[in-house]
């Protein structure tokens, strides 16, 4: 275990970073260490389970961040917007000697996963950190939950509730983020210095609707709403992610062909409805 290289991965009892510690974790080369408020969390037992080494740590404490760091070659660190509505608090999230700590320890590779360009990539670069930036799409699995069509009230069909215009949305499975990311570490030195945007394909809301429609049996249409009409839904984020897809007119750099490079087994939209179709059994 001492002459395999270390890997931390922050976030790892969520969505992105369990992705990613998964996926490290099939290389029986790399020890994957895995830093978490709660090691007692079932998320946390399961990459235990798997292998992981599993360190209680706060981002918030340098002492922590130092421990977990230690001795490691390189790091997964996944800030959340959404936790506090806030680009600032998301910075902070790698604020309290997070930084220092990885300027200090870190032996080689860092990886940084920004969220919709706001996030804490911009911190390192100055400092001179060895770092990637992984730049994602939206999700396709926010398909099963937020973005989930909605019974139109004037027919018998759905609405896709997206205010996107007619401008392709990019998009993957977030299953699909870690075996990528786990791609990059094996080849550092390609990738250290550029931000590497991760996209499965990038679709229009109709498109999208219509694989929806052929997938569910169901009529599923764009329903054309405006960012401005997105942002008085009410629910809350709703403005931040209209911002989110205001940010995604401007078509953001988001590379198809690499993506299917670093995961050949990444799945298409069409692929990851017909896997989730029971999901959509109430509609």
């Amino acid at each position: 275990m001492a002459s395999k290289k270390v890997i931390v991965v922050f976030g790892a009892t969520g969505n992105q970073g369990g992705s990613v510690a998964r996926a490290i974790l099939e290389d029986k080369n790399i020890c994957v260490r895995v830093a978490t408020r709660d090691v007692t969390k079932p998320a946390a037992v399961a990459l235990q389970d798997l292998g992981a080494e599993v360190v209680k740590c706060d981002l918030n404490s340098k002492e922590d961040v130092n421990g977990i760091l230690k001795g490691a070659y390189g790091a997964f660190l996944v800030t959340n917007f959404w936790e506090g509505y806030s680009k600032e608090k998301e910075v902070k999230q790698v604020g309290n000697g997070t930084i220092d700590a990885v300027t200090s320890s870190l032996s080689s590779v860092y990886s940084v996963r920004t969220l919709m360009g706001r996030g804490s990539g911009g911190v390192f670069c100055p400092i001179g950190v060895p770092m990637t930036s992984v730049r994602l799409s939206a999700y396709f699995e926010n398909f099963l939950t937020l973005w989930k069509p909605v019974k139109a009230s004037d027919g018998d069909y759905y609405n896709l509730i997206l205010p996107m215009k007619d401008i392709p949305l990019d998009g993957i499975s977030v299953a699909d983020i870690g075996p990528a990311v786990a791609s990059i570490f094996r080849s550092p030195e390609e990738f250290l210095g550029k931000a590497v945007g991760l996209s499965a394909e990038a679709l229009t809301v109709q498109q999208y609707a219509d694989i929806l429609s052929k997938t569910l049996g169901k009529v599923v249409k764009d329903s054309k709403i405006t960012p401005e009409a997105y942002e008085k839904l009410g629910f809350p984020g709703a403005k931040e992610m209209a911002d989110m897809m205001r940010f995604y007119h401007m078509r953001p750099d988001r590379d198809v062909q690499l993506t299917h490079k670093l995961n050949p087994k990444v799945k298409s939209f069409s692929q990851f409805v017909s896997e989730n179709k029971g999901v959509f059994t109430d509609l």
